[in-house]
């Protein structure tokens, strides 16, 4: 009975799979794969004729090949977030779960604000503005860290929990205290949760479509889910090079998730069971 009912919550799961995840890709990829007027139909068939190089031809070259500089933008941008939002995660959380103080409980409590309260769009336009990088890469990164920090800082403490102290004393009798005992004993054992951290917030911050879009117009800046506009007017939508676009700028997320795919569970187990 226990085996034909793990037998039929498998199949469920598969199912749910192959609706939710399958179905979609195929038809993205199906649609990419035709012409204009085939594609405007929108029906989940096979083309007559495959357009495969002539559509990622047009992508690639669209509005003087701003999805090139849409892909260098959204790199630069993951890379420099993904990075800052690490390593200061990893030393905030260490320290708030070693250190123990009166202020603890307000910090914790503002680390969790950033969970909950929604962003203020308008605010921090006026404060880039004030700080003259509005339009700006550096403007960007310094927002996606502030709205991904928060996520980041609560997987670290869990995690943190698990490590002994005693290696904490043990170093430092060693004579080792600070910033090399962060960085020289603590954050190479948080390795599970960091290639978690950085496959998760990368995919976000790729990913991202309204933060580029408030905070960084002009098409000089775009990143890749910006260059969605260029298929897409008021009158007409040219399905053949949208999902063709699409299935590009989803290449790279998807990889990552395949490759990763059992540390980003690891990381994220490990730091629930034990902590």
């Amino acid at each position: 009975m226990r085996t034909f009912k793990k037998i039929g919550l498998t199949s469920l799961a598969i199912f749910i799979s192959v609706v939710v995840f399958i179905i979609p890709f195929a038809f993205i990829l199906v649609t990419a794969l035709k012409d204009r007027r085939e594609a405007a139909k929108m029906e989940f068939s096979w083309p007559t004729e495959l357009h495969l190089i002539d559509n990622l031809t047009e992508v690639i070259e669209k509005r003087d090949y701003m999805l090139i500089t849409a892909f260098i933008n959204s790199t630069i941008l993951t890379v420099a977030s993904v990075a800052i939002m690490v390593v200061l995660s990893a030393m905030v959380g260490f320290v708030l779960q070693r250190r123990i103080t009166r202020f603890t409980g307000f910090i914790n409590l503002l680390v969790l604000s950033g969970l909950i309260i929604p962003p203020a769009v308008v605010p921090t336009i006026w404060v880039l503005q004030g700080m003259h990088l509005f339009k700006t890469l550096p403007g960007l990164i310094l927002v996606e860290v502030a709205f991904g920090m928060s996520f980041c800082i609560l997987l670290y403490r869990a995690f943190i929990s698990t490590i002994p102290k005693e290696l904490d004393e043990a170093a430092i009798i060693d004579g080792c205290s600070g910033l090399p005992l962060f960085f020289r004993v603590v954050l190479p054992l948080l390795r599970p949760v960091t290639v978690t951290i950085i496959v998760v917030t990368s995919v976000s911050v790729f990913n991202d479509f309204t933060n580029p879009l408030y905070f960084l117009p002009g098409d000089e800046n775009a990143t890749v889910q910006l260059t969605l506009y260029n298929f897409q007017s008021q009158y007409s939508t040219q399905w053949n090079l949208l999902f063709m676009n699409i299935l590009l700028i989803t290449i790279p997320p998807l990889i990552m998730f395949l490759f990763f795919n059992r540390q980003i569970v690891a990381g994220m187990t490990s730091g629930a069971v034990k902590g």
